[in-house]
């Protein structure tokens, strides 16, 4: 039987031939990711769909965007946000606020915001502006 063990800053696993069990621990990471609820206005598909596109394209040149996923169910919208800091998240909202902000919001109506990790500072009230509920982190991992 092949033992491997394998370890990293958060996380023990060990293959026993092809059966792998792991053992976390918990660690704080700086990172900071939030779900946005908004409901599309009716008729606005075509609007909705454009500029996802160009916010897209924009979130993922900004080097701290870890994830940017946007979901949808009917005229329901979530979009999940990953950060690597909240410094990061800073300059997501800033960017947001200077090229999308009027446009989202004339088509999109927010319906909730969770928000989960070190929010801090502008970044803290620019969401709350949205109606934000923070979570801190009080367990878990990150790979």
């Amino acid at each position: 039987m092949i033992i491997k063990t394998i370890k990293t800053a958060t996380t023990a696993a060990m293959l026993i031939g092809g059966l792998m069990t792991t053992t976390a621990m918990a660690e704080a990471t700086d990172d900071i990711a939030w779900t946005l609820s908004v409901e599309l206005a009716d008729g606005q598909d075509e609007a909705f769909n454009a500029l996802m596109a160009e916010m897209v394209e924009a979130t993922m040149a900004e080097a701290g965007a870890k994830s940017y996923e946007w979901h949808r169910s009917g005229n329901v919208i979530h979009i999940n946000e990953r950060y690597e800091t909240n410094a990061d998240a800073g300059i997501h909202l800033g960017n947001f606020g200077e090229n999308f902000a009027e446009r989202f919001l004339s088509i999109l109506s927010p319906t909730g915001l969770q928000v989960y990790g070190p929010a801090e500072g502008g970044v803290r009230e620019g969401l709350a502006g949205f109606g934000a509920t923070f979570y801190d982190q009080v367990g878990g991992f990150d790979r």
